[in-house]
């Protein structure tokens, strides 16, 4: 039987955060991790131990103090910024707390600029973008601006958003966070849902035991490091 492919490595990570005046913070001190191609993967923890800078480090918006983080085989810390940039935009799907859709443009145009960015047909990204939004249930929502949108829905935006390059990896940070519970708990099915059918790697920060419990892999952080890393659906 062939050996699932990794998609994540992550070796002897580190973040130092230097602030003029002040002492160091240190957040991250020797991280060490493997993801696999398709898994659902949630990183929990209390506020304030990491998970979200390692989730921007995982998506390259930061840079690591120290360590490797190779997606698909690539040392993307070896990469220009310019070349980082691109590699991001083509690799890597983001959906955050607050969506950031831009509010001038409507839910079709918010989701095709990822693809504008990768310099795609515009044509194909158009087609790309209208089927994603059909896939989290927003058909009817296409010319609609984000103000003409419900919370829930802004964020079924930024879904699709982040699926528009067709990612290798699709990573959220407290998605659901300014959500009611109900459209949360919609907002989780969605994501594991597309997961599962867009075959992609999803990596999800959160505080919520219950939905970490949900994931192929639960990763603690406490203090900076790896506590515990279980597959609950196994236990």
């Amino acid at each position: 039987m062939t050996a699932e492919k990794n998609i994540l490595e992550i070796d002897d990570l580190y973040k130092t955060y230097h602030i003029e005046g002040a002492q160091d913070v240190r957040v991250l001190k020797g991280i060490h991790l493997e993801l696999k191609v398709g898994e659902i993967v949630t990183i929990y923890g209390p506020s304030g131990v990491g998970k979200s800078t390692l989730l921007h480090i995982i998506g390259a918006l930061d840079r690591p103090t120290k360590g490797k983080v190779k997606i698909d085989s690539k040392n993307i810390f070896s990469l220009t910024d310019t070349r980082l940039a691109m590699f991001r935009n083509r690799t890597i799907g983001f959906v955050f707390q607050f969506h950031h859709l831009l509010p001038e443009f409507s839910a079709l145009e918010n989701v095709m600029i990822p693809g504008m960015i990768a310099r795609q047909n515009r044509e194909e990204v158009k087609k790309q973008a209208i089927d994603l939004l059909k896939s989290v249930g927003l058909a009817a929502r296409l010319d609609h601006r984000p103000r003409e949108l419900s919370g829930g829905e802004q964020q079924r935006v930024a879904v699709a958003r982040a699926l528009v390059n067709n990612p290798k990896l699709l990573l959220a940070d407290e998605p659901s966070g300014n959500l009611d519970m109900r459209t949360a708990d919609a907002l989780h099915e969605l994501l594991w849902s597309l997961s599962r059918d867009f075959k992609k790697t999803l990596v999800i920060v959160t505080h919520n035991p219950d939905l970490a419990t949900h994931s192929d892999r639960v990763i603690e952080l406490l203090d900076g490091k790896v506590k515990s890393d279980i597959k609950p659906k196994l236990a």
